[in-house]
């Protein structure tokens, strides 16, 4: 059984993990997934390490991940990419951006942002963003004067209507943001020369020709900024599916900020096992890596066609 469809663009789609320390319970969960929707379609699987901020990257973790993949059995359909090989991609992207009109330059400190939002009795939610409030909108900064380049998130140039997004989500159904009211004018290249996550994977995407998106839920309320950089940039359009996060003891999000523990592979099958459980297959047979993903890509492959709508676009 396979989830392709004749009218489709061939299958692409990508792990694309960072090298801020090895894999974690979690984070199986969300390479298993991509790697299963990739064979569900009869499609390609790359694995693109997000090293482009060095001063978070654990020297030797990038290579690490990738042993650890292949010890899992999900093998790439291309050589790895690296992000902190393709700074050249993301200048080009920011400089159309910017001759466009749609990113400026800025340069506002996070004390300046938080008192401004202060003086209109606004600020951050916990767990929230915080909503840039158009200082720079209309200055005309020099590239010497900014510290930051960030995107309009009006609808308009002008700025006088707010932009709304809505998108269809493979697992979590219809979704929308107020991008302006929600996000603001956000940052595509930090202050200290750092290029923004926003910017980096829509570019990425492009040029490795991906078509499906695979990921943890907590990146869903990204994907609004990233359509509107496809758009901007003329690029295709993506699908998405955001899967289930796996919670740590303390209830939020297992991560490597909140000290989950690195992947024990002593037992490749039993990680995998637990992994599939988490994104809700049944118990499959198997005694090898190999046996249990072949068994796993036909359950998964009749979990998503057994949601809503039928079968994933």
């Amino acid at each position: 059984m396979s989830l392709r469809t004749g009218a489709c663009r061939v299958y692409r789609g990508r792990f694309a993990p960072s090298p801020t320390g090895l894999l974690h319970a979690g984070s199986l969960v969300a390479a298993l997934a991509s790697w299963l929707d990739a064979r569900a379609h009869g499609g390609q699987w790359l694995v693109r390490i997000e090293d482009h901020d060095q001063g978070r990257c654990v020297s030797g973790a990038g290579q690490a991940i990738l042993g650890q993949l292949q010890a899992l059995g999900l093998q790439a359909d291309e050589a790895p990419s690296w992000q902190s090989q393709r700074q050249a991609l993301y200048t080009d992207a920011l400089q159309r951006l910017v001759e466009s009109g749609w990113a400026y330059g800025c340069d506002c400190t996070r004390k300046s942002i938080a008192d401004a939002l202060a003086a209109q009795a606004l600020e951050k939610p916990r767990h929230g963003e915080l909503v840039y409030p158009g200082t720079c909108r209309q200055r005309h900064l020099l590239p010497s004067q900014a510290r930051a380049w960030r995107l309009r998130s009006s609808a308009d140039l002008s700025g006088t209507q707010d932009l709304t997004l809505s998108w269809q989500d493979r697992r979590l159904g219809a979704q929308q943001q107020n991008v302006t009211q929600a996000v603001g004018d956000f940052v595509l290249r930090r202050a200290d020369g750092l290029w923004a996550y926003q910017l980096c994977v829509v570019v990425d995407d492009a040029e490795q020709g991906i078509t499906d998106v695979v990921r943890g839920e907590d990146l869903a309320d990204n994907t609004p900024r990233q359509i509107r950089l496809q758009q901007l940039l003329g690029l295709p359009g993506l699908r998405y599916l955001h899967t289930p996060l796996v919670m740590g003891p303390n209830g939020e999000k297992l991560s490597k900020q909140n000290g989950a523990r690195a992947l024990e592979l002593e037992d490749p099958l039993m990680a995998l096992q637990r992994a599939g459980a988490l994104l809700g297959l049944p118990r499959l047979p198997g005694t090898t890596t190999a046996d249990w993903l072949a068994a796993a890509v036909t359950a998964w492959t009749e979990l998503q066609l057994r949601r809503p709508g039928g079968a994933p676009l």
